[in-house]
């Protein structure tokens, strides 16, 4: 349904993402995101909803550039592909009370159906505000509201309900639980996890939370400076991973009763040269420091950018030294 095809952003010349491909499926079973802070994981959102251009390649919605569609294919794609943004007390207008901002996307809903000249036009029978409330297990009585008097997990799930009111069939949801505590947390994540099923809904999702990812999504990219590092199904990826940098990411999950953290997970900048990993890497080779390794596959459906990178079940699933070079890093 969205592709990115060697998609590559930049800011003031320097570039924030570089050479990224990757595939959201109709109704599928979810699409993650995920990197450390400053990864691109949200410059990457931004391009797939059109708010930046792109330096290079290019963002496909049912094959077509979304860069050249006119406005009125433009303002369609838009309702079919929402956001869902991380800070509830951002994302909403504090003078506007709930009702209202739900009802504006209503209204926005009508207008692009009276518009669509193959649709059914304004005899669609559209859900009411206090019906999209429901929907997002709020009680209707907050409609009249404004957001500073809800909870944040109030205010996440009016974020949710306004986006459901376009009717679209991709949510962005970019860190969409990172303001919450963990209870609350798991409410919103059950929440999208029932709204996927019921609406048939695809899910892009964006996160530093390797925790929340195999709730919603069945396949994952590791973004590392701007690049896929490592991809595939959330269970490889994240139960047996082949890139050192999503070890460490894996390892720097807090866990009950411990305050462990994966060493130098943030603490360095990516290489100019040859890997951008290698200065971070416990297992690099003489080979790391002249070429960046490419993303290729090690099965059908999981591909490694790392020199040293093994199939899972070889070992702990980590790229363990091979051929000559092993021993020089």
């Amino acid at each position: 349904m969205l592709s990115a095809e060697n998609l590559s952003v930049a800011y003031d010349r320097t570039r924030v993402v570089h050479g990224v491909s990757l595939d959201i499926p109709e109704s599928s079973g979810g699409v993650a995101v995920i990197g450390e802070s400053g990864s691109g994981k949200t410059t990457i959102a931004r391009a797939l909803l059109g708010l930046v251009r792109p330096e290079h390649g290019s963002v496909l919605f049912r094959g077509r550039d979304i860069a050249k569609l006119d406005r009125a294919d433009r303002a369609r794609y838009r309702s079919q592909v929402q956001p869902v943004f991380q800070d509830g007390s951002e994302a909403l207008d504090p003078r506007m009370r709930i009702g209202a901002s739900i009802d504006e996307a209503l209204r926005i809903r009508r207008r692009h159906r009276k518009g669509t000249a193959n649709g059914k036009g304004g005899e669609e029978a559209l859900p009411s505000v206090a019906d999209l409330l429901a929907d997002v297990d709020l009680d209707p009585d907050l409609a009249g509201r404004h957001p500073h008097k809800l909870s944040g997990g109030q205010r996440q799930r009016v974020i949710i309900a306004r986006a459901l009111a376009i009717d679209p069939r991709l949510l962005i949801l970019d860190e969409p639980t990172s303001a919450l505590d963990v209870t609350v947390q798991a409410r919103v994540l059950d929440l999208l996890a029932r709204l996927r099923d019921e609406h048939g809904l695809s899910y892009l999702l964006i996160t530093h939370n390797l925790a929340i990812v195999d709730r919603l999504c069945d396949t994952v990219h590791v973004l590392f400076a701007g690049r896929i590092v490592e991809s595939g199904p959330v269970g490889t990826v994240l139960g047996s991973p082949s890139h050192p940098y999503t070890a460490a990411l894996r390892d720097a999950v807090p866990r009950l009763g411990t305050a462990h953290r994966a060493a130098g997970v943030t603490d360095a900048l990516p290489a100019a040269d040859g890997c951008p990993f290698r200065h971070r890497c416990p297992i690099a080779v003489d080979r790391c420091a002249t070429e960046d390794p490419r993303l290729l596959p090690l099965t059908d459906d999981h591909r490694v950018a790392c020199h040293q990178a093994a199939p899972p079940g070889d070992g702990d699933g980590l790229g363990a030294p091979r051929g000559a070079e092993a021993g020089k890093g």
